[in-house]
């Protein structure tokens, strides 16, 4: 895809999971299908617990995959390891590289996002010109972001307010808890873009649990 076709993709993008390389189950490339096959748009592999070659292992199996979905990868944290290997979409913290010193490793077509902990770093996130969508959460305490206090309903509604009011709106995705039991509630918050990570990762049937969020996400407010 090119820097168009990413950003329409991205546009329409409505479910986004957070997976690690799934080495304790061995299941890897069977997860990642049935999630895209539930309705997942995009998914992102998060490892810190493996080297720099396994998680560029991984992520070929993942690039593979998206592809024959027609669907978008991401890579976290590594720029370098992102351009290795052609990742649609490259995630960052607040901690990580600046969206701009990724850019120059990364060149024009890459999509790229940030995650936010506050309406303050969110607002930056939107007039950061390097950056294509914006991430708030985690909305509820979550054991994948240990020690991070959840930035709570309130905050979500926060943002979509700021997003329905600005001049150049991103499209944005919240984070942190989200489940098929909580997901209702990030919704009538203002959020219609949700990142998931435990709902699918832990799932006895991530297909089918994703097809479920997606079709609680696409018919929300219907």
């Amino acid at each position: 895809m090119d820097r168009t076709q990413r950003l329409n993709a991205l546009q329409t993008s409505r479910l986004y999971l957070c997976t690690d390389a799934r080495t304790e189950q061995g299941d890897l490339r069977e997860f990642l299908h049935a999630c895209f096959a539930g309705g997942v748009d995009i998914i992102q592999l998060r490892d810190k617990k493996i080297e720099a070659r396994a998680e560029i292992s991984a992520l070929e199996v993942l690039a593979e995959v998206a592809a024959e979905h027609g669907c978008m990868f991401a890579v976290n944290d590594r720029a370098d390891i992102a351009r290795i290997v052609g990742a649609d979409v490259f995630h960052v913290g607040q901690g990580d590289l600046s969206p701009t010193q990724a850019r120059t490793i990364l060149g024009p077509d890459v999509i790229m996002g940030r995650s936010n902990n506050s309406v303050a770093q969110f607002t930056d996130s939107l007039a950061d010109p390097e950056l294509d969508y914006a991430v708030i959460g985690p909305v509820w305490p979550t054991p994948t972001k240990p020690g991070r206090p959840a930035v709570g309903l309130d905050v979500v509604r926060e943002v979509a307010t700021l997003i329905d009011a600005h001049p150049a709106p991103k499209p944005w995705f919240a984070i942190g808890g989200i489940s098929t039991e909580t997901v209702s509630d990030v919704l009538d918050a203002g959020a219609s873009r949700i990142v998931v990570v435990r709902a699918l990762t832990h799932a006895t049937d991530p297909e089918e649990v994703a097809g479920l969020l997606r079709e609680k996400v696409a018919t929300h407010g219907n």
